[in-house]
């Protein structure tokens, strides 16, 4: 049998919040897409923008911490394997379904900014007096 790999690495930014849902063993599903973006000159040497717009799937719990953590618009790596399925629909026609399958999801930029209405968590307290404040950057032994 000859050699096969499927393994995909995307860096993008989701098009929309993440859709949680769950098996009826229980088991976390979370469905979202991302858009990836490339510039590239055309014949004529003129700009061309272009967007690829990648479904993705993740299992378990990081479906669950995509759905807390992610949102519209928040970058992500991805890194997965592609699965491709075909069906007939109602109408019987023949329709393919293309999506990653992530194993593993990196979180990128900043936190996800909370929702306007929602109260905003109260900011850190000074550290007491005569506590050490040694930053945790200048334990490092290196």
């Amino acid at each position: 049998m000859a050699a096969s790999l499927n393994k995909v690495i995307l860096i993008g930014n989701l098009t929309a919040d993440p859709e949680l849902s769950y098996t009826g063993s229980g088991t976390a599903r979370a469905r979202f897409a991302i858009a990836i973006n490339r510039r590239y000159k055309d014949a004529t040497g003129q700009l061309k923008d272009e967007t690829t717009f990648v479904p993705i799937v993740v299992w378990g719990t990081q479906a669950e911490n995509c759905a807390n953590y992610l949102a519209k618009g928040r970058s992500v790596a991805v890194e997965g394997r592609l699965r491709i399925d075909s069906f007939e629909n109602s109408e019987g026609e023949r329709k393919k379904v293309v999506e990653v399958v992530a194993n593993n999801i990196q979180f990128l930029g900043g936190p996800r900014s909370p929702d306007p209405g929602t109260s905003q968590p109260a900011p850190s307290q000074p550290e007491p007096a005569g506590k050490d404040t040694k930053s945790p950057d200048e334990e490092v032994p290196f």
